[in-house]
């Protein structure tokens, strides 16, 4: 059985059942091990790697998880496009529990976090004016809408860096700017799929309200965000299967020229 891939997922194992002849492959990468091993099978006709970012038994935090080694995994499988589903929090009245984002923008709050693979000698400089794919986007719309879910077509994503969640008054601050959505893995693993030039989508799974985003509601905790996960992998993996059906067997975007407008 042929251990390549063209799609890559990263999520939980449970994001695996639709999938067919499955088998764990072990991927060495210059920056170490990845979240875990990556298990490689067929949906739709379409080979596709599963990757848990935090680990089968969830034992790594947003803030230790090998982002790099994640990104360089699914790329030596010759994975070309990724699904990012994350769970996340609103910062808006009006993106509600349950409810899907598929994020246009992110915003970085973390710190420390090895966030690219071009250390030198090489200068590089990578736009992330357009972080997400262009081609890949609509697609996951319309496959999240097909599948009867709320999904919201554009939306900016702030990442914290975790694993402590926000204070009443940087929550209140985020939704002021105007951003939709919270969570704590999206930076840098959308942007490192970038610099390989891999088209990456980020379907955003709101699980609660950020602290003090709506009068009434109880700020957030770990137990509420993992029932809300629970409710949402069902639909996640109607979307994503949706969304497979639906990806071009061509990619018609710009996003594996991303080197050579990158370099002087």
């Amino acid at each position: 059985m042929s251990m390549a891939a063209e799609i890559g997922i990263f999520g939980s194992t449970g994001l695996y059942e639709f999938a067919s002849d499955l088998e764990d492959v072990t991927v060495e990468t210059p920056y170490g091990p990845p979240s875990d091993q990556l298990t490689v099978g067929e949906v739709e006709g379409r080979r596709v790697a599963f990757l848990p970012r935090h680990a089968r038994d969830h034992s790594i935090p947003p803030h230790m998880i090998n982002y790099r080694a994640n990104i360089w995994a699914m790329k030596e499988l010759g994975v070309t496009r990724i699904i990012g589903p994350s769970a996340a929090g609103s910062l808006q009245a009006h993106v509600k529990p349950g409810e899907f984002v598929v994020s246009d923008q992110f915003v970085d709050r973390t710190s420390g976090r090895k966030d690219t693979f071009y250390d030198g000698p090489i200068t590089t400089h990578v736009s992330a004016a357009e972080p997400y794919c262009p081609e890949l986007r609509p697609h996951a719309i319309a496959a999240g809408k097909d599948a009867g879910i709320t999904v919201h077509d554009s939306g900016t994503v702030v990442v914290i860096q975790g694993p402590r969640f926000s204070t009443t008054a940087e929550s209140k601050w985020f939704t002021s700017m105007g951003w939709e959505v919270i969570n704590m893995t999206q930076y840098p693993e959308c942007f490192l799929a970038k610099e390989l030039g891999i088209c990456y989508v980020n379907v955003a799974l709101i699980t609660d309200y950020d602290t003090g985003v709506v009068t009434g509601t109880e700020s957030v905790t770990h137990a509420n965000v993992l029932q809300m996960v629970q409710q949402n992998a069902e639909n996640a993996k109607k979307l994503i299967l949706e969304f497979i059906k639906r990806i071009p067997a061509e990619r018609g975007c710009d996003c594996a020229n991303v080197l050579a407008q990158s370099r002087a």
